[in-house]
C-alpha cells in the first residue's frame, strides 16, 4: 500500500517533508492531465508550503478563488513565465510594500503551459517573473525536458532563494532531492539502500 501523504509504496520519504516558514503565497494552476501523475513534482511544495494549493486549469472557466486573489490589494501577483517583447519580465523588487507575493506557477508540461498561457487571456495579462536558473534541472523522470526549463518544485526552490529564504530553499531542495533518489526504486518494487 502507498503512503498517503508521498505516495512512495516501498521507500517512504516522509521523514524528508520539512515545515517551511515563508509568507508567501503559491498557488500550482494544474493542467488537468497533471493531476495524477506520480512524477509530478507540485505535491512536494504542497506538502511542506503553509500557503500552497493547486488550482485546475481550465480553458473556459478560470479559478474563482485565485480571480478573486488576484483582485485582493493585499496581494502582488507574478506568473512565473518566461518573459518575451510583449511581456518584460519584473523583479521581485517591485512588490507593493506590505503586499503578499503570490506566485502563480504553471504546473504543467512545457508544451501545456505555453497553450495554458496563450488560450488565457486573464493569465497572460500577470505581470510575468521570468526566472534564471543558477544549475540545470535534476529534474529527469520524463521524456523530453528542455534545457533551462526547470519542474513545478525547482520553480518553487529558485522561488524562496529569491526571497532571501536560503534556509527553506536547501530544505526544499534536500526533500526534492529525497524524491528524485527514490523515485525509480520504488517504481521498481524494491527499497533503496540508504
Amino acid at each position: 500500500m502507498s503512503c498517503p501523504r508521498c505516495g512512495f509504496q516501498h521507500n517512504c520519504i516522509c521523514e524528508y517533508e520539512p515545515a517551511l516558514q515563508c509568507s508567501a503565497h503559491f498557488v500550482l494552476l494544474t493542467h488537468p492531465r497533471e493531476l495524477n501523475k506520480d512524477t509530478n513534482t507540485g505535491k512536494l511544495m504542497l506538502n511542506s508550503l503553509p500557503h500552497c494549493r493547486v488550482d485546475v486549469w481550465q480553458r473556459t472557466e478560470p479559478p474563482t478563488q485565485l480571480i478573486e486573489q488576484l483582485r485582493d490589494p493585499r496581494y502582488h501577483a507574478y506568473l512565473v513565465f518566461p518573459s518575451d517583447d510583449e511581456h518584460p519580465s519584473v523583479s521581485l523588487a517591485s512588490t507593493s510594500k506590505g503586499a503578499i507575493p503570490l506566485f502563480i506557477i504553471l504546473d504543467a508540461t512545457w508544451q501545456e503551459a505555453k497553450k495554458m498561457v496563450r488560450k488565457s487571456p486573464w493569465l497572460s495579462a500577470l505581470p510575468r517573473l521570468a526566472l534564471t536558473p543558477q544549475q540545470a534541472s535534476n529534474y529527469a523522470l520524463r521524456r523530453n525536458q528542455q534545457d533551462g526549463n526547470l519542474c513545478t518544485c525547482e520553480v518553487g526552490i529558485s522561488l524562496l532563494d529569491a526571497l532571501q529564504l536560503a534556509d527553506e530553499a536547501s530544505q526544499l531542495q534536500h526533500y526534492f532531492d529525497a524524491f528524485i533518489a527514490t523515485f525509480h526504486a520504488d517504481k521498481s518494487g524494491h527499497s533503496k539502500t540508504r
